[in-house]
Protein backbone atom coordinates (compact mmCIF):
# COMPACT_ATOMS: atom_id res chain seq x y z
CA UNK A 1 0.00 0.00 0.00
CA UNK A 2 1.27 3.68 -0.77
CA UNK A 3 2.32 6.16 1.98
CA UNK A 4 -0.97 7.84 0.78
CA UNK A 5 -3.27 4.93 0.94
CA UNK A 6 -1.79 3.93 4.76
CA UNK A 7 -2.78 7.61 5.79
CA UNK A 8 -6.02 7.17 4.71
CA UNK A 9 -6.37 3.75 6.02
CA UNK A 10 -5.42 5.17 9.24
CA UNK A 11 -8.13 7.84 8.91
CA UNK A 12 -10.77 5.49 7.55
CA UNK A 13 -10.24 3.18 10.22
CA UNK A 14 -10.36 5.96 13.55
CA UNK A 15 -13.53 7.61 11.61
CA UNK A 16 -15.37 4.39 11.52
CA UNK A 17 -14.34 3.81 15.43
CA UNK A 18 -15.62 7.04 16.55
CA UNK A 19 -18.86 6.51 14.04
CA UNK A 20 -19.47 3.53 15.78
CA UNK A 21 -18.84 4.34 19.64
CA UNK A 22 -20.06 7.85 18.89
CA UNK A 23 -18.38 9.36 21.99
CA UNK A 24 -18.21 12.94 20.61
CA UNK A 25 -21.92 13.35 19.62
CA UNK A 26 -23.61 11.18 22.12
CA UNK A 27 -21.60 12.63 25.05
CA UNK A 28 -18.62 15.42 24.26
CA UNK A 29 -20.89 17.98 22.20
CA UNK A 30 -24.07 17.52 23.86
CA UNK A 31 -21.59 18.33 27.35
CA UNK A 32 -19.89 21.05 25.73
CA UNK A 33 -23.37 22.63 24.53
CA UNK A 34 -24.76 22.14 28.27
CA UNK A 35 -21.39 24.29 29.12
CA UNK A 36 -22.66 27.07 26.59
CA UNK A 37 -25.68 27.38 28.45
CA UNK A 38 -24.14 27.67 31.82
CA UNK A 39 -21.92 30.31 30.20
CA UNK A 40 -25.13 32.13 28.88
CA UNK A 41 -26.73 31.80 32.15
CA UNK A 42 -23.89 32.68 34.71
CA UNK A 43 -23.69 36.14 33.01
CA UNK A 44 -27.23 36.63 34.34
CA UNK A 45 -28.76 36.93 30.57
CA UNK A 46 -27.26 40.38 29.94
CA UNK A 47 -27.85 41.10 26.30
CA UNK A 48 -24.68 43.37 25.74
CA UNK A 49 -22.71 41.48 27.88
CA UNK A 50 -23.50 37.95 26.02
CA UNK A 51 -22.88 39.18 22.75
CA UNK A 52 -19.42 40.82 23.49
CA UNK A 53 -18.21 37.42 25.02
CA UNK A 54 -19.83 34.69 22.84
CA UNK A 55 -16.62 34.36 20.62
CA UNK A 56 -14.49 34.21 23.52
CA UNK A 57 -16.68 31.30 25.16
CA UNK A 58 -16.72 29.77 22.18
CA UNK A 59 -12.95 29.38 21.42
CA UNK A 60 -12.54 28.78 25.15
CA UNK A 61 -14.55 25.44 25.21
CA UNK A 62 -13.27 24.20 22.11
CA UNK A 63 -9.91 23.82 22.62
CA UNK A 64 -10.69 22.75 26.09
CA UNK A 65 -12.69 19.61 24.63
CA UNK A 66 -11.16 19.35 20.88
CA UNK A 67 -7.77 18.51 22.79
CA UNK A 68 -9.66 16.21 24.55
CA UNK A 69 -11.51 14.58 21.56
CA UNK A 70 -7.87 14.38 20.03
CA UNK A 71 -6.35 12.59 22.95
CA UNK A 72 -8.94 10.27 23.31
CA UNK A 73 -8.49 8.71 20.10
CA UNK A 74 -4.43 8.12 21.21
CA UNK A 75 -5.74 7.09 24.40
CA UNK A 76 -7.51 4.10 22.77
CA UNK A 77 -4.25 3.56 21.07
CA UNK A 78 -3.39 -0.02 23.39
CA UNK A 79 -0.13 -2.15 22.81
CA UNK A 80 -1.50 -4.77 20.92
CA UNK A 81 -2.80 -2.52 18.57
CA UNK A 82 0.73 -0.67 18.15
CA UNK A 83 2.22 -4.16 17.73
CA UNK A 84 -0.35 -4.96 15.04
CA UNK A 85 0.57 -1.95 13.22
CA UNK A 86 3.86 -3.09 13.35
CA UNK A 87 3.50 -6.14 11.49
CA UNK A 88 1.07 -4.53 8.85
CA UNK A 89 4.22 -2.74 8.44
CA UNK A 90 2.69 0.47 8.72
CA UNK A 91 4.85 3.62 8.16
CA UNK A 92 4.67 5.55 11.64
CA UNK A 93 4.48 8.83 9.66
CA UNK A 94 1.54 7.64 7.85
CA UNK A 95 -0.21 6.49 10.90
CA UNK A 96 0.23 9.89 13.00
CA UNK A 97 -0.74 11.76 9.58
CA UNK A 98 -3.57 9.86 9.69
CA UNK A 99 -4.54 10.13 12.73
CA UNK A 100 -4.12 13.78 12.65
CA UNK A 101 -6.65 14.02 9.79
CA UNK A 102 -9.39 11.51 11.47
CA UNK A 103 -8.90 13.67 14.27
CA UNK A 104 -8.98 17.11 12.84
CA UNK A 105 -11.51 16.36 11.44
CA UNK A 106 -13.90 15.14 14.35
CA UNK A 107 -12.58 18.41 15.95
CA UNK A 108 -13.90 20.45 13.15
CA UNK A 109 -17.16 19.18 12.41
CA UNK A 110 -17.32 19.66 16.59
CA UNK A 111 -16.76 23.39 16.29
CA UNK A 112 -18.74 24.17 13.82
CA UNK A 113 -21.79 22.63 15.84
CA UNK A 114 -20.83 24.35 18.57
CA UNK A 115 -20.51 26.99 17.17
CA UNK A 116 -23.65 27.33 15.40
CA UNK A 117 -24.92 26.57 18.92
CA UNK A 118 -23.05 29.62 20.25
CA UNK A 119 -24.46 31.86 17.64
CA UNK A 120 -28.34 30.59 18.61
CA UNK A 121 -27.74 31.59 22.58
CA UNK A 122 -25.55 34.82 22.88
CA UNK A 123 -26.29 36.20 19.35
CA UNK A 124 -22.84 37.93 19.01
CA UNK A 125 -22.13 40.88 16.96
CA UNK A 126 -19.81 39.46 14.28
CA UNK A 127 -18.22 41.48 11.32
CA UNK A 128 -19.30 41.66 8.08
CA UNK A 129 -17.43 38.63 5.68
CA UNK A 130 -16.86 37.01 8.47
CA UNK A 131 -17.65 33.50 7.61
CA UNK A 132 -14.66 32.16 4.90
CA UNK A 133 -11.85 34.10 7.22
CA UNK A 134 -14.06 32.24 10.41
CA UNK A 135 -13.90 28.49 8.75
CA UNK A 136 -10.32 29.21 8.04
CA UNK A 137 -9.96 29.78 11.36
CA UNK A 138 -11.37 26.95 12.60
CA UNK A 139 -9.80 24.49 9.98
CA UNK A 140 -6.81 25.41 10.88
CA UNK A 141 -7.40 25.31 14.83
CA UNK A 142 -8.58 21.75 14.34
CA UNK A 143 -5.30 20.45 12.61
CA UNK A 144 -3.00 22.22 14.57
CA UNK A 145 -5.09 20.64 17.74
CA UNK A 146 -5.21 17.53 15.98
CA UNK A 147 -1.77 17.28 15.72
CA UNK A 148 -0.46 18.57 18.63
CA UNK A 149 -2.58 16.02 20.78
CA UNK A 150 -1.92 12.60 18.27
CA UNK A 151 2.04 13.82 18.62
CA UNK A 152 1.48 14.76 22.78
CA UNK A 153 -0.50 10.89 22.54
CA UNK A 154 2.81 9.58 21.00
CA UNK A 155 4.86 11.21 23.76
CA UNK A 156 2.93 9.85 26.49
CA UNK A 157 2.74 6.51 25.10
CA UNK A 158 3.36 3.68 27.67
CA UNK A 159 3.50 5.97 30.63
CA UNK A 160 1.06 5.36 33.84
CA UNK A 161 -1.06 8.43 33.71
CA UNK A 162 -0.72 8.84 29.85
CA UNK A 163 -3.68 11.12 29.91
CA UNK A 164 -2.62 13.76 32.01
CA UNK A 165 0.94 13.77 30.92
CA UNK A 166 -0.80 14.55 27.57
CA UNK A 167 -3.08 16.89 28.44
CA UNK A 168 -0.01 19.00 30.10
CA UNK A 169 2.14 18.95 27.21
CA UNK A 170 -0.85 20.05 24.83
CA UNK A 171 -2.37 22.88 26.99
CA UNK A 172 0.87 25.43 26.79
CA UNK A 173 1.87 24.31 23.30
CA UNK A 174 -1.97 25.14 22.47
CA UNK A 175 -1.16 28.86 23.40
CA UNK A 176 -0.41 30.09 19.34
CA UNK A 177 -3.15 27.97 17.98
CA UNK A 178 -5.98 29.35 20.42
CA UNK A 179 -4.33 33.36 20.05
CA UNK A 180 -4.59 33.17 16.12
CA UNK A 181 -7.63 31.60 16.20
CA UNK A 182 -9.35 33.62 18.77
CA UNK A 183 -7.85 36.76 17.31
CA UNK A 184 -9.47 36.35 13.86
CA UNK A 185 -12.40 38.10 14.46
CA UNK A 186 -11.17 40.74 16.70
CA UNK A 187 -9.18 41.55 13.59
CA UNK A 188 -12.25 42.10 11.48
CA UNK A 189 -13.59 44.18 14.15
CA UNK A 190 -11.22 46.48 14.56
CA UNK A 191 -11.21 46.63 10.34
CA UNK A 192 -7.28 45.62 10.81
CA UNK A 193 -5.79 42.46 8.52
CA UNK A 194 -5.93 39.13 9.36
CA UNK A 195 -2.98 37.64 7.78
CA UNK A 196 -1.06 37.82 10.51
CA UNK A 197 -3.31 35.28 12.37
CA UNK A 198 -3.71 32.95 10.06
CA UNK A 199 0.12 32.87 9.18
CA UNK A 200 0.49 31.81 12.91
CA UNK A 201 -2.06 29.40 12.45
CA UNK A 202 -0.65 27.98 9.42
CA UNK A 203 3.26 27.99 10.69
CA UNK A 204 2.01 26.49 14.18
CA UNK A 205 0.70 23.64 11.70
CA UNK A 206 3.09 23.56 9.78
CA UNK A 207 5.47 22.77 12.80
CA UNK A 208 3.29 20.50 14.32
CA UNK A 209 3.07 17.89 11.66
CA UNK A 210 6.44 18.48 10.71
CA UNK A 211 7.47 17.78 14.23
CA UNK A 212 5.19 14.75 14.23
CA UNK A 213 6.23 13.04 11.06
CA UNK A 214 9.72 13.75 12.14
CA UNK A 215 9.51 12.41 15.67
CA UNK A 216 6.87 9.61 14.55
CA UNK A 217 9.30 6.62 14.26
CA UNK A 218 11.30 7.37 17.62
CA UNK A 219 8.44 7.86 19.81
CA UNK A 220 7.03 4.16 18.25
CA UNK A 221 10.30 2.16 18.82
CA UNK A 222 10.59 4.18 22.40
CA UNK A 223 6.98 3.23 23.66
CA UNK A 224 7.74 -1.00 22.62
Amino acid sequence: MSFTGQIREVARVDLVVERRTGDTFRIVLPFAIVTLIIFSLSLGGEVAILRTVGPAVFWAISVLFGMQLALRASALDSPTRRDLMLLLNLDPAARFLGRTLASSTIVLVFMAVLFATMVVLFDPSLPGGWFWPLLAAISLAAIGLAALSTLAGGVAAGTRNRSSLASLIVAPLAIPIVVGASQVLEAMERNSGILLWILLLITSDLALLVAGVGLSRPLEEASR
